[in-house]
């Protein structure tokens, strides 16, 4: 092995050594700069993240207890009712983060089809209940859940594109997508 292909790696002895070259009067401005910043960071992270879950959580009151779903029979494979939210509130969740972090990496600039992508597939996730379990409307709802799966499977790619760990966000989200298509599918073969 080469001594040109060796890396150095400081320790704590090598780290103490070093002296910091930034005057004080920079370390004093950039403080409160830095702390700006960060309060405007979380405070666009709750936004991001509260906007969908408050739109699951709105959805899922008006439209989430029905007797259509509780009167079937279910076999084993169809998720109790309390899942089917649970499944709606987590994928809102993760994909509001999803959509922060391709936000703050100023991806929605670079790409605006992420931004369709991601609005499309709120739409649709949320538009399902009112849909399915409110109007009764069974196969709207499976073609519904068809074009969620598309949606969701295009913000994947894009997203990855974008900022991986945003990308790998969205995996759960399609798990998830498979609960509504699968009580839909229920609600198709009860008609």
């Amino acid at each position: 092995m080469a001594s040109s292909d060796l890396k150095h790696r400081a320790t704590e002895k090598d780290e103490s050594n070093v002296i910091d070259a930034t005057p004080p009067s920079d370390l004093s401005s950039s403080k409160p700069k830095r702390k700006g910043m960060a309060r405007r960071g979380f405070r666009s992270l709750a936004i991001a993240i509260a906007f969908p879950i408050s739109l699951a959580v709105l959805v899922i009151y008006l439209f989430g207890s029905t007797n259509r779903f509780g009167n079937i029979e279910k076999p084993f494979y169809i998720p109790p009712l309390w899942s089917l939210h649970l499944a709606c509130l987590t994928s809102s969740l993760l994909s509001g983060l999803s959509s922060w972090l391709v936000w703050a990496d100023h991806g929605f600039h670079r790409r605006p089809v992420a931004l369709y992508l991601y609005m499309a597939q709120l739409g649709l996730s949320l538009g399902w209940y009112p849909i399915v379990l409110g109007a009764g409307a069974v196969r709207v709802g499976l073609a519904l859940c068809a074009l969620l799966f598309v949606s969701l499977v295009g913000s994947w790619r894009t997203f990855k594109i974008l900022n991986p760990i945003a990308g790998d966000l969205f995996v759960p989200c399609l798990v998830a997508a498979l609960f509504p298509a699968a009580v839909n599918y229920r609600l198709l073969n009860y008609q």
